[in-house]
């Protein structure tokens, strides 16, 4: 198939239950004993129990949280801040940039983007970052023990941004990596994304996640270097469903929505919110997908049961062979296939 036939110039992809399978128990005492230890390093009084720093953890998300929804509010009529983040909009709400002319529903978000309008984000569809209430809880860490050396107030305390940041990020990581139990790539996941390059295909991660945890996870396991762009809710302020976070990834990428399509294994986020956005979807009814998820979507123009890249590859007429092996266990460490 060549680019002028083809049906598509691009492949969103979800990645947890698509690309990556995995297993994580963020409740068990685990994580939360690996985090204490990592904050009793910075300088955490050693007396904080695993309970203690839940409540501090929370804590700290509700301050965080609160912050970035009064940044969103304040900025929601704001010129310079709508689409802060967007690269590249077409040059006009009707036609892209050759010409070409637009869905109804990139029409609306791209004329928000080019009047300075923000979306308005249903509150289910907002995404907080958790990486600042990282950073609140090693700071404040941080701050006890320079507070020692100099026998200052802590509030006096001079601290360096850039060891914070690299503190909280690895606070973060460090929690992910004790509550992951299982973290594999699905078999034929990199020979995948590997064929869509070899085909002019551009490739997108649009992924629910949190970055702190996602990052790590896609340098891990190879992922990073085989997209042409990441677009990571917890970044964004939004989720899928809501269909501005495609609008987003379109927009950068200067594409059509009728060009891509969207492979995912939740329903409601991957095949409806793209569906929203006028982008077609492909679902992948896999064993983390959402218990109450059909085994075929109405809504996807093609539903595969599992992660079953091959069918997957014929449509978009990409040649690709499934790998033989089967898949390997990684635990929390990476591999590739």
């Amino acid at each position: 198939m060549t680019a002028s036939t083809r049906r598509y110039d691009a492949v969103f992809f979800d990645l947890y239950g698509t690309l990556i399978d995995i297993r994580t128990d963020e409740e068990a005492d685990e994580p939360w004993q690996a985090l204490r230890e990592a904050l009793v390093g910075l300088g955490m009084e050693p007396a904080v129990s695993i309970a203690g720093l839940r409540a501090r953890f929370t804590q700290a998300v509700r301050e965080t949280n609160a912050r970035q929804q009064a940044v969103r509010s304040s900025s929601i009529h704001s010129p310079r801040t709508a689409h802060a983040h967007a690269d590249a909009v077409p040059l006009s709400a009707d036609t892209q940039s050759d010409g070409t002319p637009t869905s109804a529903a990139a029409r609306s978000a791209m004329t928000a983007t080019l009047d300075g309008r923000r979306p308005v984000i249903p509150p289910d569809c907002v995404e907080p970052d958790l990486l600042p209430a990282y950073r609140l809880l090693c700071e404040a860490a941080m701050r006890g023990t320079i507070a020692d050396r100099t026998s200052g107030t802590p509030a006096a305390a001079a601290i360096d941004r850039v060891a914070i940041d690299r503190a909280a990020r690895h606070a973060a990581w460090t929690f992910r990596r004790a509550s992951t139990r299982t973290i594999r790539l699905y078999p034929g996941a990199i020979r995948l994304l590997r064929s869509l390059h070899a085909a002019g295909l551009r490739v997108v991660l649009v992924s629910n996640a949190q970055a702190c945890y996602t990052r790590p996870e896609l340098d891990m396991l190879g992922l990073t270097p085989l997209f042409d762009r990441i677009v990571i809710s917890s970044e964004e302020g939004v989720r899928k469903p809501s269909p501005e976070l495609f609008h987003r990834a379109l927009a950068r990428e200067g594409l059509r929505p009728d060009r891509v399509v969207m492979v995912g294994n939740d329903e409601r986020s991957d095949i409806l919110g793209s569906r929203a956005a006028g982008i077609d979807g492909v679902y992948l009814r896999t064993a983390i997908s959402p218990a109450g998820d059909p085994q075929s979507s109405a809504h996807a123009v093609l539903s595969l049961r599992g992660a079953d890249y091959a069918p997957l590859a014929a449509l978009l007429g990409v040649d690709y062979a499934r790998l033989a092996t089967p898949p390997t266990l990684l635990g929390v460490r990476g591999g590739g296939d």
